[in-house]
């Protein structure tokens, strides 16, 4: 449960840091919706995410990794469609604010996982068994 929480706070800090960063990206709303939208964020690159990798797979390989990129943004943008549906207050206007977007989301997520253990906290909850 505590990486579950701590996957969606990464997300959502990971998207305020982009908003702050990027112009193109907005967000209007109380602060809690962000939260939601980081969970909403979290769901969509868990679930929708590796389908769309499967299905593109050659194109993965004929760019050496890059299409993956666009793969992000693309999931970057479907949260913020999600959001606007939900009306949650996120916002993007145009492929490249979400293209930016998602490279600046990647990173920081990536350096927020590596800094609060993240990855360690998931292997730690995969290994604890019960030996009663």
């Amino acid at each position: 449960m505590s990486y579950l929480i701590l996957r969606i706070m990464i997300n959502a800090l990971s998207i305020v840091i982009a908003v702050k960063l990027v112009d193109g990206l907005s967000f209007t709303g109380e602060w809690w919706k962000m939260i939601i939208v980081g969970a909403v964020f979290g769901i969509v690159n868990s679930v929708i995410k590796p389908i769309v990798q499967f299905f593109t797979i050659p194109f993965i390989i004929l760019t050496l990794g890059l299409f993956t990129l666009i793969i992000n943004t693309l999931m970057l943008a479907l949260t913020a469609f999600l959001s606007d549906t939900f009306h949650l207050g996120f916002h993007i206007r145009g492929f490249w604010a979400a293209f930016w977007g998602a490279i600046i989301v990647s990173v920081v997520s990536m350096l927020l996982s590596w800094i609060t253990g993240l990855k360690r906290l998931r292997s730690y909850k995969n290994t604890d068994t019960w030996e009663g």
